[in-house]
């Protein structure tokens, strides 16, 4: 039997929590003991009766959390959450390290077991990527028709124009899952989307299948040409494990219209946008070259219920063979948590991972 931790988040605007109740059970069901820090789960709608009545402990302080010998939370652990690091403990959770090498160090130093949720595959999918990736896909033209707004510093360009007036134009970098919802709903709300890709095969899928209605294989010359007669950028692309690569270049953006509006979504690993820097719910958006920028690292936190639930269901397995064999899941033992483990035995094993923060290293 193991314990299992679930602590309260402390990132900005984050109301998700990493189990919902149906989870907490499954683990209690399953001979494991779960410590829910108190009000861990009210931000998703989630009260702590429903945890008791799921099995699960409630405990009154993140530090009784933190004791356990497995703690899951969403978000990568803050600087104020480090001091509860130490060895033995095992971590499961966003991570994005390439983009934080500061907490790669921290949980190196005191010889956490880190396992990441985003680069955890299965037969090439990112299992427990792909739930929140979708979620902020819905939610990128949510915010980029919102930024567009004058009233939000936008051109006060509407996304589906009008009868004689052109509709906006899109441009969504990386057709993954992210992108690939992020272009959906600009199409859905009749904006011209151009999807940018490396891959043939999937820009004639989506072309196909009428998710955007043009198509260009990424390079800087005609990413360049797209992006500057862009109304909306959407950045998604993605290398697992690794930096983001960068895609726009500041010359593209600053060849853009004044008002329009970048949204970034790979922010999380450094962003795919030059432009790019980390923003927080509290303070989503800011100018560069006159073009508003939105570069959230938790979209998704802002619709913690149903990102709740998705997360929730999409870990609970993992969470549950990690809970029952920690050391086979850190020795490569068990499919999936293998490509999970970032840090184990007090380095970087996770290749990319390792790959992306010599680089950073590289470039101090």
């Amino acid at each position: 039997m193991s314990v299992v931790g679930v602590v309260a988040e402390l990132k900005d605007g984050e109301r998700r929590v990493a189990l919902d109740p149906a989870a907490a059970r499954l683990l209690v069901r399953r001979g494991h003991e779960v410590r829910v820090e108190a009000g861990a789960g009210l931000g998703a709608g989630f009260a702590d009766e429903e945890y008791r009545a799921a099995g699960a402990t409630i405990v009154a302080s993140a530090a009784e959390a933190w004791g356990a010998d497995l703690v899951v939370k969403v978000k990568e652990p803050l600087a104020e959450e480090q001091h509860f690091f130490r060895e033995g403990l095992a971590l499961f959770c966003f991570l994005h390290l390439a983009a934080v090498p500061d907490l790669a160090r921290a949980l190196v130093d005191a010889g956490v077991d880190a396992f990441a949720f985003e680069t955890l595959e299965e037969d090439g999918d990112l299992p427990l990527l792909a739930p929140m990736s979708e979620v902020a896909g819905r939610v990128a033209p949510i915010v980029a028709a919102h930024l567009l707004s004058s009233h939000e510093g936008g051109s006060g360009t509407l996304m589906g124009g009008a009868a004689g007036v052109l509709p906006a134009r899109a441009v969504v970098i990386g057709l993954g899952v992210a992108g690939t919802q992020a272009a959906r709903g600009l199409r859905g709300l009749d904006a011209e989307v151009t999807g940018v890709d490396v891959d043939l095969g999937r820009l004639g899928w989506a072309a196909r299948e009428g998710i955007v209605t043009a198509t260009l294989v990424s390079s800087p010359g005609t990413v360049g040409e797209a992006v500057a007669g862009a109304d909306v950028v959407v950045g998604a692309a993605l290398v697992p494990g690794a930096r983001a690569p960068q895609v726009v270049d500041e010359e593209h953006v600053a060849a853009m219209r004044p008002g329009s509006v970048v949204v970034d979504l790979a922010i999380d690993q450094g962003g795919c946008v030059a432009t790019a820097r980390p923003t927080s719910l509290s303070a989503p958006t800011y100018l560069a070259h006159g073009v508003v920028h939105y570069a959230v690292t938790n979209v998704p936190g802002q619709y913690p219920r149903t990102a709740t639930r998705a997360l929730s269901a999409a870990i609970a397995p993992y969470v549950a063979a990690l809970a029952e064999d920690p050391s086979g899941a850190r020795d490569g033992e068990i499919a999936g948590l293998a490509s999970a483990c970032n840090v184990a035995g007090g380095k970087v094993v996770h290749r990319a991972v390792a790959a992306a923060l010599e680089e950073v290293a590289g470039g101090a």
